[in-house]
């Protein structure tokens, strides 16, 4: 079996575990639920898609991703996704 290394933080989380100062949530279940399919949704990747864009959107585009610690086509693909479920909306 594979040892894994452990940061600082993670090695700390694993102790508080252990000592039980970790508690379920009420509504675990729903909530296992919609992180499963959010796994999946993620893993899923099936299409590429190239769209043309502004230089300037672009690039604002990749400053809030840099921000937000994450790649910008994830923040992307993560905008587009909210709208196809109608998390969101484009007011035209």
């Amino acid at each position: 079996m594979k040892k894994i290394k452990l940061t600082k933080y993670e090695k700390d989380i694993v102790k508080e575990v252990e000592k039980g100062n970790f508690k379920t949530v009420d509504n675990f279940v729903e909530l296992k639920k919609e992180f499963e399919e959010a796994a999946r949704n993620t893993l899923a990747k099936t299409k590429n898609v190239n769209i043309r864009m502004s230089h300037v959107d672009w690039y604002k585009l990749k400053i809030k991703a840099a921000k937000n610690g994450l790649p910008y086509q994830t923040l992307m693909a993560s905008i587009l996704h909210q709208y196809a479920d109608g998390k969101i909306e484009v007011k035209l």
